[in-house]
């Protein structure tokens, strides 16, 4: 698996998908999944599953984690720098761009529509990327009620999600869950 026939479309990936990191990278989840996992077979649902738990478990930069800890399992130190410089470089590049442009010229209509546009496509990828992490722990009926509890707590009440996260890991670590 360590040739240049694989180094490269999955470079190319990483490339593309920091251009789709709007509202940041936990959104690109289902299609990094369905490529990595479905499409190529690269690596297994639980190795995916694993890395994004420990690198979103991590202090700093969860995503960038994520990505070098799929590109170790897939192609090694050479996948983790490929991910990792994949997911970074063109979002950065582009964002440093646009903020400078927009900051000199507020007033233009392209930049307010832009400011405006990215809202409904974040929530988008953000939806996918929980419904991805949700059909993958709906395991059980307790599961599921567990899943639904905390959507309903997230959207409904003011209760901070990191509370939500300590009653699950609490769950987990006493066996109900």
């Amino acid at each position: 698996m360590h040739t240049l026939a694989v180094a490269m479309p999955f470079f190319g990936h990483f490339l593309l998908w920091s251009l789709l990191s709007v509202g940041g990278a936990i959104g690109l989840l289902p299609d990094m999944h369905r490529y990595l996992v479905v499409t190529q077979h690269w690596i297994t649902d639980a190795q995916f599953t694993s890395a994004l738990a420990l690198g979103q478990a991590s202090p700093g930069p969860n995503m960038i984690l994520f990505a070098a800890l799929l590109g170790w399992q897939i192609l090694g130190l050479p996948g983790a720098l490929l991910a990792s410089i994949g997911l970074i470089l063109p979002s950065s590049l582009i964002t440093l761009a646009y903020f400078r442009y927009s900051r000199l010229h507020s007033e233009r209509h392209w930049v307010r529509a832009m400011h405006d546009g990215m809202a409904p496509i974040t929530v988008g990828l953000l939806l996918s990327s929980g419904w991805l992490l949700a059909r993958q722990e709906a395991t059980n009926w307790q599961r599921v009620v567990l899943i639904l509890l905390s959507v309903v707590l997230v959207v409904r009440t003011r209760l901070n999600p990191l509370w939500i996260l300590l009653a699950g890991a609490v769950l987990g670590m006493i066996g109900l869950i």
